[in-house]
């Protein structure tokens, strides 16, 4: 219960949110074998999990290059590299005038796959959420354009789901587990599921590697914390319709509400 990021505690509003962070704490580890766990999703699920496109396979190789690995023979590059980090990683180069999805290794999804987004642009995979095209992608199409190489830039952003599996590619399966849970125990059964994400420029091909790292934590880590139990309140009881919506707030706000009453934060969605 380590709580380790608690971007809730800085905003609740769709921001981009990107800032700029040093060389050594790009990627945070905290997983002994990544390999173990992505080899046997691999096994399972390879069309949910890995894509590329034709012709991406010198951007995968200078990412491989970039975290020290040599891919054996045959293997794509980005596979080989994603399995010695905790991270998923995403190549994005600029294709038919436009930054598209061209390969990507996606042990950690969010309900969506590796076949659905390969391909696409940044306006196709921000496409669902609501305001995001006239209010964020023009800005989002600069900072990839000009990206410069040696700047690494972090977001973070955050949601409530019922699961603590790391490996959700689907919605469906885990939202029909909401009718089972109970108000006694949304505290082990709801998960604040927090992304870090992180994009920097690639040199020599030109093109940008996205990471993303999930981490997850059950409701009741906040209860060790009453500063980050009211920051949590407030944003969630703040947050305005169109991140609730797309969040699927609706979902979970009568055992969240009764979650935070429980533990003292009766405040009104008024009260900051």
């Amino acid at each position: 219960m380590s709580l380790r990021h608690t971007p809730w505690a800085e905003g609740h509003d769709f921001s981009i949110g990107l800032k700029p962070i040093a060389e050594d704490q790009w990627l945070e580890g905290g997983e002994a074998d990544p390999a173990a766990r992505k080899d046997a999703l691999l096994a399972a699920h390879r069309d949910l999990v890995w894509g590329e496109t034709p012709g991406s396979r010198a951007g995968q190789a200078e990412i491989a290059a970039l975290l020290g690995v040599a891919p054996p023979d045959g293997e794509p590059p980005l596979l080989a590299a994603a399995r010695t980090v905790s991270d998923d990683l995403i190549l994005m180069e600029k294709t038919d005038g436009a930054w598209r999805v061209t390969a990507l290794s996606l042990s950690a999804p969010t309900f969506f796959t590796a076949a659905e987004v390969l391909g696409k642009s940044l306006a196709d995979l921000h496409g669902p959420v609501h305001g995001f095209a006239a209010r964020f992608l023009a800005r989002v199409q600069r900072i990839f354009e000009g990206l410069r190489p040696g700047l690494i830039l972090e977001r973070r952003n955050w949601t409530v789901v019922n699961s603590g599996e790391s490996f959700t590619p689907h919605s469906a399966p885990v939202r029909a587990r909401i009718p089972d849970l109970t108000p006694q125990t949304t505290g082990r059964d709801l998960y604040i599921r927090v992304e870090r994400q992180t994009l920097r420029r690639l040199p020599a091909t030109g093109g940008a590697l996205f990471t993303i790292r999930v981490w997850l934590d059950p409701l009741d880590a906040l209860v060790q914390d009453p500063e980050r139990l009211g920051a949590f309140a407030r944003a969630w009881r703040n947050a305005p319709p169109d991140f609730k919506a797309y969040k699927g707030f609706s979902l979970y706000g009568p055992l969240v509400e009764g979650f935070l009453r429980a533990h003292g934060e009766t405040h009104s969605v008024n009260e900051t």
